[in-house]
């Protein structure tokens, strides 16, 4: 089970039954994002494998993540969002254990995102996982 940011994020997807509603849900969670500081837009916290340009700027405090992101994308922004409801405030011997594609898949992003939407979540869950192994 997700912890309750993500469990909310579900509750909302189960509440609006049409996907384009679900879609317009995910970006406005990254517009609702403080954007990332221009200085942390550097080739070390940029994620490669997207096609949009995405930037995580992962902290670990107490063995604690948490990240912000960016993105010049609003729905990827948003799929941004959704990973920090997934996992920001886990500890990090926590974050290797979450099965994000399950997790996704209860919100239907499987079915409904493009083969390069879905490469970059894969591209930040797994920058996420290896920073969190680093520091466990």
């Amino acid at each position: 089970m997700a912890q309750e940011p993500f469990e909310e994020v579900v509750e909302t997807f189960e509440f609006l039954d049409d996907w384009e509603d679900r879609y317009r849900h995910v970006i406005d969670m990254g517009k609702a994002m403080d954007p990332l500081d221009d200085a942390l837009k550097v080739p070390a916290t940029k994620v490669d494998g997207c096609a949009s340009q995405v930037w995580l700027h992962p902290k670990i405090e107490q063995g604690i993540l948490t990240f912000d992101g960016e993105s010049d994308a609003m729905i990827v922004r948003g799929l941004i969002a959704v990973l920090k409801a997934l996992y920001s405030g886990l500890p990090v011997a926590e974050i290797g254990k979450v099965d994000a594609v399950a997790e996704l898949g209860r919100l239907g992003l499987n079915e409904h995102l493009s083969a390069q939407r879905s490469n970059g979540v894969r591209a930040m869950v797994e920058r996420l996982r290896q920073v969190a192994a680093a520091a466990a």
